[in-house]
């Protein structure tokens, strides 16, 4: 397993989104950090970040956009608080995220904001798979990256469930509570295919790949 810390940026436009461009160029909002993002059915993502600074003038701008479902906000006024909010993506938006989560990237989270709207974001995976991923981001899509670091991935044990995928972790947690993992064993991989709504083989293979990870680490 090994991680790729990169600093990404639009090569055509200052912003990732037009909503992140408003938030960007205002200067009593400081955005912070974006701790889940996840590409929904329906084609909107859905967005937990962290900002700081003036959280009405934040709400005033997420009510006037035309591309905000919807939104929610927690904590101070005037300084740390959390937002969660669902809106309608770019096209490359969607594509990067449809790049991501059909590979066997994680991406280790919160990715940090900077000043100027980049963003820092550390990926977890083999090295052919990140080879993978960031051809086709290259090649597909209007993207710059600035490497910052790679190296070998070393996990704490608290940190486990960072090396899965959103679906690994949700096949995961479904294996759990019908006990595919109990002793003695009291499920299979039909029973766990069924609780995640996905076809057994595909939960068998989603099984293979999250005790692969999570073994590895923990002989490597």
């Amino acid at each position: 397993m090994r991680y790729l810390t990169v600093l990404a940026r639009p090569s055509e436009s200052g912003a990732f989104h037009p909503v992140g461009e408003a938030l960007s160029a205002e200067p009593s909002i400081g955005r912070e950090a974006i701790h889940q993002v996840e590409l929904l059915a329906d084609g909107t993502v859905l967005l937990l970040a962290e900002g700081s600074g003036d959280r009405d003038r934040y709400e005033e701008i997420m009510r006037d956009s035309p591309h905000v479902v919807d939104h929610m906000v927690s904590g101070e006024r005037t300084g740390r608080w959390m937002a969660v909010s669902q809106f309608e993506p770019t096209a490359p938006m969607r594509r990067i995220l449809e790049l991501e989560r059909d590979s066997d990237i994680v991406i280790e989270m919160p990715i940090r904001i900077a000043d100027d709207g980049s963003l820092r974001i550390t990926h977890l995976g083999s090295e052919s798979s990140l080879r993978t991923l960031f051809r086709e981001v290259v090649s597909e899509l209007p993207l710059t990256f600035e490497v910052v670091k790679t190296g070998a991935y070393e996990p704490d044990e608290e940190a486990f469930t960072r090396l899965l995928t959103a679906r690994q972790r949700e096949v995961l947690e479904a294996a759990v509570e019908v006990g595919y993992y109990g002793a003695p064993r009291r499920a299979t991989h039909e029973d766990v295919a069924a609780a995640v709504g996905i076809a057994p083989v595909t939960a068998g293979e989603h099984l293979r790949k999250i005790e692969e990870r999570m073994f590895g680490a923990l002989v490597r």
